[in-house]
């Protein structure tokens, strides 16, 4: 049963006093797995998708991807590719045949049994961003991040119901030493949420590293059969991935983990200037590496992915929020599913400088198109701004809100209690009013969505108020939380061997940071 339908029944069950309790609860629980209720978007016919798959498959065969690294060039030999050098050739029904392995859906077990969730099909999760190099803080200051930051937003994406999963490097930690930064980053995922979250793949050491951090908490047979990471490789694109990646990804296929397989497009500067060509050959690029996961490890599951920019023509730099964005992510929704594998987009992106009207509409933009293109892993949902190089405490809370106004809009119409509030219009009548119906009471709750961040009183309440603004009342909002905030119970035995293991690593690891390349 849909949550807020349990919710809206605890309310008539319970009467005022569990509608009390529903209004003063310090916590609100995580909301399930999307189950998207509306029609998506899909702009092109059959035609158009099998001509962008004819484009695509031709890229393989007669341009080429070029895989700089030796491992993977001899799997590809071996595999039965035509390999020239770096470059390798792929046949359109060895690709096919190995994408057809790939598991339509994924289950992402967490760490609280309950917070476990499938994606795949209609159904799809938030994941906040990751990777932000500096913060906008408590006090809206921009600035360096550090271990306690990172913490505290895997605290606040803890706490926020449409947030799926913890991430992992949130923001980068600058007060920790680059080649170990990996294991204090698993760590915070796994010591502040008990929710899924992600694992670095910053080389191929770094994410074994993650792994056999995983098998601590998870347990290594378990993994065997059962995906507790996702992790994510970035393409080069055109048409190129490199060892790091390809390291880190045999290193999570290895172990049946999932991965996203991501070109990484600015569309114009290293795509075609022309929003189906770019698709075209994003698509390759796609297929390739998802294609090479099953060469590593057949039916071990992998993810579509993919970040979406445009360059501007004027400046050079990337845009968010603009249509083409949009309409890319409806399209490659239309190939992930003419393929049948998990796909994944970014989501709520902005490129302004401060959380202002233009992060806004970005934001708000980039949402609606993940939402209607059907994505099941909607990475960067709470707190991207200019560009992805800050993380906003304010924005990551409104984020998260909207997350939760597009998860009940995608949800679709509900009709539960069609006929007990069609009757309560022959109680009222003409000229009456609902808001004193035992209908409305029991259902007020759950009716339409009220949001916490946004203010919808008259100006002179407002005023009363203190006349605060968006970025104001959410950063109140992050410190009541974050003042609410209660550890998850992390199995102490668990602990101690994950502390054990960092502490042998990092006296194992060289600190300095030029060496970290080797790691």
């Amino acid at each position: 049963m849909d949550q807020s339908v349990e919710t809206a029944g605890a309310a008539r069950r319970g009467g005022r006093g569990a509608r009390r309790a529903l209004r003063t609860s310090r916590r609100d629980p995580m909301l399930p797995a999307l189950t998207r209720g509306l029609p998506l978007v899909e702009p092109m016919t059959q035609d158009q998708i099998e001509r962008i798959d004819a484009a695509s498959m031709a890229i393989l065969e007669e341009v080429g991807v070029v895989f700089r690294d030796p491992v993977a060039l001899e799997d590809w030999k071996r595999a039965g590719a035509d390999v020239r050098g770096e470059r390798v050739h792929l046949d359109r029904q060895m690709v096919r045949a190995l994408i057809a392995s790939i598991p339509a859906e994924i289950v992402l077990h967490a760490r609280d049994p309950e917070k476990t969730l499938p994606i795949g099909g209609p159904r799809s999760i938030f994941v906040p961003m990751t990777g932000a190099p500096y913060l906008r803080d408590l006090e809206d200051v921009r600035r360096n991040p550090t271990l306690d930051d990172l913490a505290m937003f895997h605290k606040l994406a803890h706490m926020s119901p449409a947030l799926h999963s913890s991430a992992h490097h949130i923001v980068e930690p600058m007060d920790h030493p680059v080649a170990h930064r990996h294991l204090r980053i698993t760590y915070s995922s796994m010591k502040y949420s008990d929710k899924t979250f992600m694992g670095m793949t910053t080389s191929a050491k770094n994410a074994e590293d993650v792994l056999d951090m995983c098998a601590i908490l998870f347990g290594a047979d378990f993994m065997e059969t059962h995906a507790v990471v996702t992790g994510n490789c970035n393409g080069n694109s055109p048409l190129v991935w490199d060892a790091v990646m390809l390291g880190a990804m045999r290193a999570f296929c290895r172990r049946n983990q999932p991965v996203l397989c991501s070109p990484f497009v600015l569309g114009g500067a290293n795509t075609p200037a022309s929003t189906a060509p770019a698709v075209a050959q994003l698509n390759a690029e796609a297929l390739s590496a998802l294609a090479y996961t099953q060469v590593i490890r057949r039916g071990c599951p992998a993810i579509y992915g993919h970040y979406l920019s445009t360059v501007s023509m004027r400046s050079g730099a990337p845009m968010a929020g603009t249509p083409e964005i949009s309409l890319m992510n409806f399209m490659i929704g239309q190939m992930a599913r003419y393929y049948g594998v998990p796909w994944r987009t970014s989501n709520t992106l902005g490129g302004s400088k401060i959380f202002d009207a233009q992060a806004g509409y970005e934001s708000a933009t980039t949402l609606m198109a993940a939402l209607m293109s059907g994505a099941h892993y909607i990475w960067h949902s709470a707190g991207w701004n200019e560009a992805g190089m800050h993380c906003s405490v304010a924005k990551f809370m409104v984020d998260a809100e909207q997350c939760e106004m597009g998860y009940r809009m995608a949800e679709g119409i509900r009709w539960d209690d069609f006929d007990e509030a069609v009757a309560a219009v022959r109680d009222i009548g003409p000229g009456g009013h609902y808001l004193g119906h035992p209908h409305t009471q029991a259902n007020f709750e759950r009716a339409f969505f009220m949001p916490k961040l946004f203010d919808d009183s008259a100006i002179e309440q407002w005023v009363a108020d203190g006349s605060k603004d968006t970025v104001q009342r959410a950063l109140e909002r992050a410190r009541q939380l974050l003042s609410e905030y209660e550890e998850p119970t992390l199995d102490p035995a668990k602990d101690e061997a994950l502390r054990d293991y960092i502490a042998r690593r990092e006296r194992e690891i060289p600190a300095v940071d030029e060496l970290n390349q080797e790691y």
